[in-house]
């Protein structure tokens, strides 16, 4: 059996995704990123060999993708995270046009043309209002971790108003709420309101078009895809659990399957080629 890995070695997490044949998912596993990225990459992938019982002798191609993909020594290619997660986007909903991915230092919206190439895109600016980070300093001025906004944002009742234009100035904002008697579930609220009005005006920019797929790891607050659905008034599709947060990782394997048949053919027709014809009969 032929397996392929991506590895996504993002801002926050690194992720690694191991495939079988038959596009079939394997084995996945995730860590804090920090600042050894090639160590952090090679811990998730060993793991996620671990966890399918493989050894790196039985992985015929690694694909590296995320903001630290040249730090991965044992990859055979890189690629951006915009081409990993358009793949990985389409590979869970093959009629994907447009790719919102926010994640917790970085969002990205892409608008994608048939067989998942990207057309066009929008990055965040240089600020973490624009991204999961805005969220988690909301929570952590409150005095929640990251693990309790979801539970957090079920209480809420009605959002309140938040600016979002800066998360540096997102403390004043919560403390006054706070003075105002806001629930810290209401004032949660509005930080993914104000995030997912940022996300759509990304996603304008790159000239969005339906059928619209959310990944990166905020998107797994059911709150943030709830709201992105009422902005948008349409549809939009997410992948279950936590591989919303392993879809740029997955789309690097799945590249990697690509690569090897692509490897294949030309090495198929090289060796046709290679062939003497016939000789001539007397």
């Amino acid at each position: 059996m032929t397996y392929t890995a991506g590895i996504d070695v993002g801002s926050t997490y690194a992720k690694a995704v191991l495939l079988g044949e038959n596009r079939r998912i394997v084995a996945r596993a995730m860590a804090p990123t920090g600042f050894r990225l090639g160590e952090v990459a090679e811990r998730v992938y060993q793991r996620a060999l671990e966890e399918a019982g493989l050894t790196k002798e039985d992985v015929a191609y690694v694909v590296a993708t995320g903001f630290g993909r040249h730090q991965v020594g044992f990859s055979d290619v890189q690629v951006t995270d915009l081409t990993a997660g358009a793949q990985g986007a389409s590979f869970f909903f093959p009629g994907t046009r447009t790719v919102l991915d926010v994640g917790g230092q970085t969002m990205k919206a892409t608008l994608l043309t048939e067989g998942a190439k990207v057309k066009s895109f929008r990055l965040n600016d240089k600020c973490a209002a624009g991204t999961g980070a805005f969220l988690e300093k909301t929570a952590r001025y409150m005095g929640f971790t990251v693990e309790e906004i979801g539970p957090l944002v079920s209480t809420s009742r009605q959002a309140v108003p938040i600016s979002g234009v800066c998360a540096v100035f997102a403390e004043s904002e919560v403390i006054n709420q706070l003075s105002l008697g806001s629930s810290p579930g209401d004032i949660m609220h509005g930080a993914i309101a104000s995030l997912v009005d940022r996300s759509v005006q990304l996603m304008k920019r790159a000239r969005m078009e339906p059928e619209f797929t959310l990944i990166g790891g905020i998107l797994r607050f059911e709150t943030m895809v709830r709201v992105m659905r009422e902005q948008l008034g349409a549809g939009v599709n997410v992948p279950e659990g936590d591989l919303v947060q392993f879809t740029s990782a997955l789309g690097a394997a799945a590249l990697a399957q690509g690569r090897l048949r692509k490897l294949a053919q030309e090495e198929s027709r090289a060796g046709q080629m290679s062939v003497p014809p016939p000789s001539p009969v007397a």
